[in-house]
């Protein structure tokens, strides 16, 4: 059995924007594919250039797909009240850059999809994220924090486009 501290680099900003208008911002940004049909099409090809051609109809402007969203705050508001803070945590991500860091490191799989959080406080939207490059430093693969950095450029232009 072995254990590793994976620990991870948070990027975070806040924005004066409204809850809504920056998980709008989101949802405008990136491909919305209805996950079961991508997945049985992704399963049925029988080439990598088939696979890549499905890809790419999912994804939206910013070479992203959503995978899943999860509405955080629906359970604060159903404790306290309507007022509740909102939080959904989004997992978004594109699975030909998936696979280019699990070819380098197997383990990257672990984390990706990414976590993309927007949650709603006192001083505004904040918009999260763990870049993927710390979760792969310590692996001591050359070629993955490479792939790393190339998400990470996409994720945080894509925190900075909905903040913005």
């Amino acid at each position: 059995m072995a254990v590793a501290n994976v620990g991870a680099e948070r990027f975070s900003l806040t924005c004066s924007k409204p809850f809504d208008a920056v998980v709008a911002a989101l949802k405008s940004a990136v491909g919305q594919p209805g996950m079961v049909e991508f997945f049985k099409a992704t399963k049925a090809t029988r080439s990598f250039a088939d696979l890549e051609r499905i890809v790419e109809t999912g994804l939206g402007r910013t070479g992203l797909m959503l995978f899943a969203e999860f509405d955080l705050g629906a359970s604060l508001r159903r404790e306290t009240g309507p007022d509740a803070p909102k939080s959904t945590r989004f997992l978004v991500g594109n699975p030909l850059i998936m696979k280019e860091m699990v070819k380098h490191v197997p383990d990257a799989g672990s984390y990706a999809p990414v976590t993309v959080l927007i949650d709603e406080r006192p001083d505004g939207a904040h918009l999260s994220y763990d870049r993927m490059e710390s979760y792969l430093a310590h692996y001591g693969n050359s070629d993955a924090p490479a792939v790393a950095r190339n998400l990470d450029a996409k994720i945080v232009g894509l925190l900075r486009e909905c903040a913005g």
